[in-house]
């Protein structure tokens, strides 16, 4: 029963973060759309009251006028709308949902037991739990010091940009190197997730205030707070995309069980990231098209990188000798290494039924299954952080495996 309910709650929170990240997400891609396709307006009369730009729009069959002025209206409305609360809501259910399916079972989901670092493959699970949150909270400090130490008055976005991809390849890198493959996806992308509703808490947000507030005294709002907010709302819009796919990379276990993982993660990141600048130039009027197609290459480079090796190892080169592998044999792998979780009724405490639905309850279950079986084996994804130990002679067994 405690399994079903924490099946339960972690329905509810993921249907929560979905919801709250489709509407933060969609409502940040259109401010910036709208953004980028202001006019100048063509009343003389708008110009001068101070209106910057204006979009018409037409949707659900009404007709909208949008207006953005150069520093404020002559008076503000008390019903002032503000985006922060799918912001925050986003970033808290997933960061429930982290808590719920990760830092409860660290032995299964964060170790690395394959870490080139004796230290990282050794860790505890309060150390593993420990180092999640500092990798966190790390990844947010170093790029809010980049973004305050390169361009602080926001005259050198460029080389800042050139700064935080070059911390993302880091990221994903040591990511790969301390945590199991499916958490360090996850958390490459719970890393840009969290500078992003960091930056809506402590920089937009505040920002903005201060402006609201300076217009209601009759003072000048300082420039800067509209500049930073306009600068770190544009690191979000190119986080988007990447981290969207980071969040789904985890059905996808020939991605994060690759041993070049954080190279193919790398290129999908920039490769959301070309794509969505696009778009950005899109609706500013502009249709260069080097961008998707640069997106396209670097998504098939990422492919490349994670594909398995199209050769197949020859048994006699194996350091044990593996021949003549039998049903009975597999079977008693599979039993022995598998079936505490694969199989309709988990023995295993943490589920209620069969991961990703695969159970391996009799041998055609098995053999409809033995292409990824034999993948995630021999990547050594499987079993989770080798709970059951399986030895690398079982691994060569399942791996020379022929029907």
């Amino acid at each position: 029963m405690q399994t079903y309910l924490i099946d339960a709650v972690n329905l509810l929170l993921r249907w929560l973060h979905v919801i709250a990240a489709i509407a933060w997400i969609g409502e940040s891609i259109y401010f910036v759309m709208l953004d980028n396709s202001l006019r100048t307006p063509k009343a003389e009369a708008d110009r001068q009251k101070g209106i910057f730009g204006e979009m018409w729009a037409v949707h659900g069959g009404g007709f909208y006028h949008n207006q953005k002025y150069t520093t404020a209206p002559d008076k503000l409305p008390n019903d002032l709308h503000w985006s922060f609360w799918k912001a925050y809501t986003t970033w808290l259910s997933g960061f429930a949902l982290f808590v719920i399916l990760y830092m409860v079972n660290p032995g299964f989901y964060l170790i690395n037991p394959d870490s080139p670092w004796q230290w990282a493959a050794n860790m505890s699970g309060w150390q593993a739990n420990l180092l999640a949150l500092l990798f966190l909270l790390g990844g947010w400090v170093v790029y809010n010091q980049l973004c305050k130490r390169i361009s602080p008055t926001m005259q050198r976005d460029g080389l800042l940009s050139i700064a935080v991809a070059v911390m993302m390849v880091v990221v994903a890198y040591l990511s790969t190197q301390l945590f199991g493959g499916r958490a360090a996806f996850l958390l490459t992308g719970a890393v840009m997730a969290t500078a992003m509703s960091a930056n809506v808490f402590f920089w937009i947000i505040p920002g903005q205030r201060r402006m609201v507030k300076a217009m209601k005294a009759g003072d000048a709002p300082n420039p800067l707070d509209g500049k930073r907010g306009k600068q770190r709302s544009v690191h979000n819009t190119y986080f988007t995309l990447p981290v969207v796919l980071l969040m789904v990379s985890n059905h996808y276990s020939f991605l994060y069980s690759h041993e070049l993982a954080w190279v193919a993660m790398s290129l999908l990141i920039f490769a959301g990231a070309v794509i969505r600048q696009f778009f950005v130039l899109l609706h500013a009027g502009k249709r260069q098209w080097g961008y998707p197609a640069a997106g396209v290459v670097l998504v098939i480079l990422a492919f490349w990188v994670a594909a398995p090796d199209s050769q197949t190892a020859d048994p006699s080169d194996r350091d044990t000798q593996v021949s003549d592998v039998g049903d009975n044999q597999i079977a008693g792998l599979i039993e022995e290494h598998c079936m505490q979780c694969h199989a309709s009724n988990p023995e295993h405490a943490g589920f209620s039924a069969p991961p990703a639905d695969y159970a391996f309850d009799d041998w055609d279950d098995i053999l409809a299954h033995k292409a990824v079986i034999q993948q995630v084996v021999e990547s050594r994804y499987m079993p989770l952080g080798n709970m059951t130990e399986m030895s690398d002679e079982e691994r060569d067994t399942i791996a020379a495996w022929d029907e």
